[in-house]
């Protein structure tokens, strides 16, 4: 499309630079800016232009641009602001979508930006009438209409407008009375009572009584007397009768009619295909309850005018005012639109480039109009996050037909890709202990058991009261919580459970599974020592990859291989993974280009490999959906610019983040479809509503209302208290309107965590791995990795605590803390026998010392340890000098022939003096504890203090 500058209205220049609200009203057939104080406010004598700006994480800007007619607006308004929407569509580059908004049946979309509602007021610009003035209060009588969004439309106060399907609100001088019809869903009631606040903050400065009222409930209290005395006492209502409001669209036949010289004219054809659409043309597709006008990209702005004023045309028809009006650009099509037709490519082939809007841009800048907004922003670079507290205890189980066999702790960081397992994973949260109970399904791992697990662990779910989140998680898409819930991975080919064994025998196929005295090869893979992965993959030379460390073993030979484009760090961490795969043998470090001919001859000759890192693909803008299932068929609305207020404790609602979904459930949804969550989050996948190419396999959480994981609530700005509240969606809504918020809850003391079974989940000595400290009168211990709690347990005494079976080696680089989140680092502090342990084993050199030279100390560790607690018990960001020794660099470093023993060697760098702490970290000790610790950790290693 060709842009001149007469084609844009100087009104919306620097129009959609930045995300966020724009408006306009049309005045004088121009439009004018309305003032942010005022958005929200539509007078029905005026038509008005809406722009939403949105940032994605990908950091384009999307713009959605709708214009709103009031009832009593003229026609040459509508017209104009109709046509003003193709303008600034065009000044936007030609990429937005457009919509049609008529007063009383606004799309949910535009009632979003407005939440909780639009009351329109009498009045308007150019219609004749002056705007309503501030005046005595009058008693007016609402309708309110809607589950997730609220229609709201004045009625006459009248007895005879009420009814038994619907929720009205009478607003008085002293009090706002909400009547609940019998008919009307819990829901509706919830959302009305929205309105109801909304009334009081904006009419009544906040100062009223409210009241609710329902339908069928006579004369119950004096409210109930009062309100039927307005009405001049109580008589019983009318049936509500059929209105042109309530006609039903839904057999209305799709027709695809293409507009040539301002005349819509059919277009024949069997079935709507994509290849009918022209782009050098503008066509109509009328569905009857939305009318879709559809702009090729070579059409010219006259063109598109045209064709909007056609469809104008064709809504002034008889029975079209529910009709949605929404203009779609080529190759910018929405989802809705989309599936009208009979079939739709996954991708076509549309020269889209940045030419419309980039010429846009060049022609106000010439102008002296900032022009930042119109081109794509750069993306958001974000650092993966676990969002979960990783000091908590682990629990793994391998699955074995129908049974689950639970691992040892030194066995828990190897599973088989041929292999289920199932995993609790029990955490301290805000004020109680939170539990995730999880599925993962290798590969290569067969049907029966793959149900089985599923099966087991929804089993386990059902035994704690539905109180934990569930995950179901295949290996290859696996979330970073995962990861970093088991710290290190070992995933070793072929499988030992029996289900496997038998899939092999039967297909007659070779059993891969790992032999430490055969040859494999291992892709390395993380961002830390608290976030890393060994992969066996093929061993073969095609399975390399420049981006990667490999180590590659046959027998007692083993070989380590960096790739030209692994960094230092991916080195340090094959390093750690050799230790726990070959912890006795010496490696031969082989670097890209540069391998000897036995490296190659155990990968059977050399081959091409990539060099591309493999990439996860990146989390989107979340998406959130309520769902209603029916006859077991799947049926979602999506939620606009969702907030917590609209997850209601009756239903399932999903969050789409492309690369994850959540299947959240209230608490009112009864037991019988919480059993079906997983299920209805699968269907979910596998309907790919939104047409993103969701894979079938992308991580399935289900989440429980008041047992919200963070991973989950960081999507919204949360408030704990509305989540742990009893009763319905309009009880618990009712109790924040009348006290302004949601009530306090005592938090109970922390209780000991709950395993499957209902026992503690303190386990037996083959069991423990995290925490060490389970007494809810003990401070938690941070958590560790498996191959430490099995190093710890080779220097217990035989009188210390149970700690979990050690393998046959262990060696000092298994040493690894976990991080830990900012909100559970207040949780954590050091055990006088862990800081003992580690002491010993430092100042050793691995040899350790006799229990009585141990026990010696014990009194002197423990006070020294109360003082020296971790820097997250402090203040975030603040350094903890006051009590600590200082010691030299050079003592303190892992490689120091003379190393300091009584320190935590988890925080080395808490004994430097300010001085040496800048000199080696670069900066102040409060600018480092303010840094993610995954990076404080990585400066540590840079300068062997970590």
């Amino acid at each position: 499309m060709a842009v001149s500058m007469r084609d844009l209205d100087p009104a919306f220049h620097g129009a959609g630079q930045k995300a966020g609200l724009e408006i306009w009203r049309i005045e004088n057939f121009l439009p004018v800016i309305v003032p942010q104080s005022s958005h929200g406010k539509f007078f029905m004598g005026d038509s008005y232009v809406i722009l939403k700006t949105t940032a994605s994480k990908s950091g384009a800007l999307r713009h959605d641009i709708h214009y709103w007619l009031g009832k009593d607006t003229s026609q040459d308004e509508a017209g104009t602001a109709a046509i003003k929407t193709v303008e600034l569509d065009a000044a936007l580059g030609g990429r937005a979508v457009q919509y049609r908004e008529v007063q009383g049946h606004e799309t949910a979309k535009f009632l979003s930006y407005f939440k909780p509602c639009i009351i329109p007021q009498e009045g308007g610009i150019a219609s004749g009438f002056k705007h309503a003035e501030a005046e005595e209060h009058t008693t007016r009588l609402f309708v309110c209409k809607g589950k997730h969004v609220v229609h709201v439309k004045e009625v006459s106060f009248a007895r005879s407008s009420l009814n038994h399907d619907d929720i009205f609100i009478l607003d008085t001088k002293s009090k706002i009375f909400q009547f609940n019809g019998s008919n009307s869903s819990i829901q509706e009631r919830a959302k009305a009572l929205e309105v109801v606040q909304y009334i009081k903050d904006t009419y009544h400065d906040g100062k009223c009584d409210i009241a609710s009222i329902e339908d069928g409930k006579l004369m119950a209290d004096a409210d109930t007397g009062e309100f039927w005395a307005l009405f001049g006492g109580f008589a019983p209502l009318p049936k509500k009768t059929a209105n042109d409001e309530d006609k039903n669209f839904d057999s209305h036949s799709t027709k695809l009619l293409r507009v040539e010289k301002e005349k819509a004219e059919p277009v024949e054809a069997d079935s709507l295909t994509r290849e009918l659409l022209e782009t050098n043309k503008c066509y109509l597709l009328d569905c009857g309850l939305e009318l879709f006008v559809w702009m090729g990209r070579n059409t010219s702005l006259d063109e598109r005018r045209s064709a909007s004023g056609a469809a104008e045309e064709l809504l002034r028809g008889p029975d079209r005012s529910k009709s949605h009006m929404i203009r779609v650009i080529e190759g910018f099509e929405t989802v809705m639109f989309k599936s009208k037709f009979d079939s739709w490519p996954q991708t076509v082939d549309v020269a889209v480039s940045e030419d419309g809007r980039g010429k846009v841009a060049a022609l106000l800048k010439r102008q002296g109009v900032n022009v930042k907004g119109l081109l794509k922003a750069d993306p958001v670079k974000e650092e993966p996050q676990p969002y979960i507290d990783c000091t908590g205890n682990l629990l793994v189980w391998r699955v074995n037909g129908q049974e689950k066999i639970l691992l040892p702790a030194s066995d828990q960081s190897k599973i088989y890709s041929g292999d289920c397992y199932i995993f609790q994973y029990s955490y301290p949260g805000e004020d109680k202990e939170e539990h995730l109970i999880g599925t993962w399904f290798g590969k290569q791992s067969v049907e029966e058991e793959r149900a089985s697990a599923i099966s087991l662990a929804s089993k386990m779910v059902e035994s704690l009261k539905f109180l934990p989140a569930q995950a179901r998680i295949y290996e290859g898409n696996e979330p970073i919580q995962f990861y970093s819930i088991f710290q290190s991975l070992i995933v070793l080919k072929g499988g030992l459970s029996d289900g496997y064994k038998k899939y092999v025998a039967e297909k007659e196929v070779p059993d891969e599974t790992y032999q430490e005295d055969g040859v494999a090869l291992f892709r390395v893979q993380g961002s830390g020592p608290d976030n890393m992965q060994a992969i066996q993959v093929e061993a073969v030379a095609s399975s390399l990859n420049s981006s990667y460390c490999y180590i590659l073993h046959s027998g007692s030979t083993v070989f380590t291989w960096s790739g030209s484009l692994a960094t230092t760090d991916d080195q340090e961490l094959v390093e750690r993974q050799l230790d726990l795969i070959k912890p006795n043998l010496q490696s031969k470090p082989q670097k890209e280009n540069t391998e000897s001919e036995q490296f190659w001859d155990l990968l059977g000759g050399k081959a091409e490999y990539p060099s591309q890192k493999i990439v996860r693909d990146a989390e989107s803008d979340p998406r959130l959906f309520s769902c209603i299932v029916s006859n077991e068929n799947l049926k979602v609305v999506e939620i606009y610019n969702f907030t917590q207020d609209d997850l209601m404790t009756e239903d399932m609602f999903i969050l789409d983040c492309h690369t994850d979904i959540f299947v959240w459930v209230g608490q009112e949804v009864n037991s019988k479809d919480k059993m079906h969550a997983l299920t209805i989050g699968e269907k979910f996948l596998e309907r790919d509503f939104l047409m993103e190419k969701l894979s079938h396999e992308a991580p399935i959480y289900i989440v429980m209302e008041g047992s919200e994981p963070p991973f989950f609530t960081r999507f919204f700005t949360w408030d704990s208290a509305k989540s742990k509240m009893h009763g319905n969606s309009f009880q618990r809504k009712l109790t924040i309107v009348k006290h302004g918020r949601a009530p306090t809850v005592d938090k109970p003391k922390r209780r000991t965590p709950v395993s499957y079974g209902g026992r503690s989940s303190v386990p037996e000595k083959s069991q423990r791995s995290r925490s060490m400290s389970f007494s809810p009168d003990r401070v938690r211990v941070r958590g560790r990795s498996p191959a430490f709690t099995a190093l710890a347990a080779t220097f217990e005494s035989a009188n210390a605590r149970n700690l979990s079976t050690p393998p046959p080696m262990v060696r000092k680089s298994q040493l690894y803390p976990k991080s830990v989140t900012p909100d559970s680092s207040k949780l954590a502090s050091k055990s006088s026998a862990i800081a003992e342990l580690t002491a010993s084993f430092e100042k050793t050199n691995n040899i350790p010392r006799s229990p009585k030279e141990t026990n010696n100390k014990d009194t002197f560790m423990s006070s020294k340890m109360e003082s020296l607690t971790i820097e997250e018990d402090v203040k975030e960001g603040e350094a903890e000098d006051e009590g600590v020794p200082i010691y030299p660099y050079e003592r303190l470093k892992t490689t120091s022939t003379d190393p300091v023993a009584e320190i935590d060697v988890t925080k080395r760098e808490i004994y430097l003096s300010s001085e040496e702490f800048r000199e080696h970290l670069g900066m102040a000790k409060d600018a480092f504890y303010k840094l993610p610790k995954w990076k404080q950790n990585k400066l540590k290693m840079a300068v062997q203090l970590f």
